[in-house]
């Protein structure tokens, strides 16, 4: 599988280790009175899609990088490939 790096161009998928749903960019707040149950939601329950998801991938032998991946689960066709650090940013998170 080849992922199309934004920043470096097409990559093979074996460059990178896959993390799972890029839900986890949403970490919950430790602050918040149900924070327990928050992370327990966060660290266990997952989706498990048949179709299009998007996912998170590290580039450990590359840039280092974190991309948001959006790739269909039965075909492994990839639609979209994103910065993490945009996506977050884009959400309203600075990380």
């Amino acid at each position: 599988m080849i992922i199309n790096h934004p920043l470096l161009g097409p990559r093979d998928a074996a460059e990178f280790v896959y993390l799972g749903d890029a839900s986890l960019i949403n970490r919950p707040d430790s602050a918040t009175s149900n924070a327990a149950e928050q992370f327990y939601e966060y660290l266990y329950l997952r989706d498990n899609v048949a179709g299009e998801m998007r996912e998170l991938w590290y580039h450990e032998q590359g840039d280092r990088s974190w991309l948001v991946v959006t790739r269909n689960t039965l075909t492994h066709e990839i639609s979209n490939v994103e910065l993490a650090r945009d996506v977050a940013r884009a959400q309203g998170r600075n990380r």
